[in-house]
């Protein structure tokens, strides 16, 4: 009975550890699966570690063997993460840091609102070091954090850990909401992320930040407006844009997207369009929503980073963008994770998450020091 008992658990784990090897089907809940799997593997390996321990206790036979077979593969494929990301960037990737977890000094959030389209009362959530006596003296750039949901969901408060780690690099940070679809479709969002620049513009003085020195960082439906943003509004302010795993040729992405995805991605598109692109007036909503499509050769220095086996949104969205940023001769990074997938950044220890903080911190470092004069 214990063997069988062995055998079903090592099998359980090898096929779950094959999440780290392929693409994961199309449901919320194998999405979310794969991200445990991906990103926190190198504890879940202790599993098939002990199963393997207790089957080589036991009695010999093809159950003995055929566990054993099983939790190797179930080892290896739950390492690949890590063992990829020390390969892709070995300075980059520390194993001690997989296993101790290191808090993000204190920062001060105070919470204030920017905007009131239509009735709506629009937050900011602005991040500043505690331990700062007086940021006027020496004014910070400033990260603008836009959050993803799909467009119809999120908030600003999505991973604030990072937002945390961002300041201890000397940003500020202002994480920013957005009208959401259905009650509200594009270019909303769009005309709330330009007016929360212009709000921190305006209170540059006050929050202590240089108003000639801002980044759009986004994930996933955050990505999308943070380089049609950054590209569309064409403000010299805007020095850098930042998008995790994110659609940004929207007329493209109604072509490859399906009603039987995870995320019913012809209903998002509906909701946050207002329809398909079958008028005029939906197609150029559709292409003014499009990074891709407005990138020119004075966009702003892009990095992209998304995972290849990324379930809720294709990694070529990324790949293409990076295509026509080379053509326009635009500065850019595109760091793709071959086991990655949707929200990577969850973890931010993780074999994504560490590759991801150290891309992010350079190309910080490069794009936010002040202008020369």
């Amino acid at each position: 009975m214990l063997k069988v008992l062995l055998l079903l658990l090592a099998l359980l784990a090898a096929l779950v550890s094959l999440l780290t090897l392929v693409r994961a089907p199309d449901y919320v809940w194998t999405w979310k699966l794969a991200i445990a799997v991906s990103e926190f593997g190198h504890w879940l390996v202790l599993l098939p570690l002990a199963l393997a321990l207790v089957a080589c206790l036991g009695s010999a036979g093809a159950g003995r063997i055929g566990t054993l077979i099983l939790c190797g593969l179930a080892t290896t494929a739950l390492l690949r993460p890590a063992f990829s990301a020390w390969r892709l960037d070995p300075g980059a990737f520390s194993w001690a840091r997989l296993y101790a977890h290191a808090s993000p000094a204190p920062v001060i959030v105070r919470t204030e609102v920017f905007a009131r389209p239509e009735g709506q009362e629009l937050k900011v959530d602005f991040y500043s070091p505690a331990y700062a006596k007086d940021v006027r003296e020496k004014p910070r750039p400033c990260l603008v954090v836009i959050h993803g949901g799909g467009w119809d969901g999120g908030d600003r408060t999505q991973l604030a850990e990072w937002n945390a780690r961002f300041v201890a690099q000397g940003w500020a940070v202002a994480a920013v909401s957005y009208r959401l679809a259905p009650q509200f479709i594009w270019p909303a969002q769009r005309d709330d992320v330009l007016a929360a620049v212009a709000w921190l513009k305006a209170n540059a003085v006050r929050l202590g930040i240089d108003p000639t020195r801002l980044v759009l960082l986004g994930r996933s439906a955050g990505g999308q407006l943070a380089a049609a943003v950054g590209y569309g509004a064409h403000d010299p302010a805007i020095r850098g844009v930042i998008a995790l795993y994110a659609p940004h040729d929207m007329p493209f992405a109604w072509s490859v997207s399906r009603e039987d995805d995870a995320l019913n991605s012809i209903k998002l598109m509906r909701q946050y369009f207002g329809g398909p692109p079958d008028t005029p007036e939906r197609r150029a909503r559709y292409e003014s929503a499009s990074g891709q499509l407005l990138a020119t050769k004075d966009s702003p220095p892009t990095l992209l980073i998304h995972g290849v086996p990324d379930t809720l949104s294709w990694y070529r969205h990324s790949e293409r963008l990076a295509a026509r940023l080379r053509e326009l001769g635009v500065a850019h990074t595109h760091l793709q994770l071959p086991w990655a997938t949707h929200g990577f950044d969850f973890n931010p220890d993780g074999p994504g998450g560490q590759l991801a903080d150290h891309a992010i911190a350079q190309f910080l470092a490069a794009n936010g020091p002040a202008r020369r004069r």
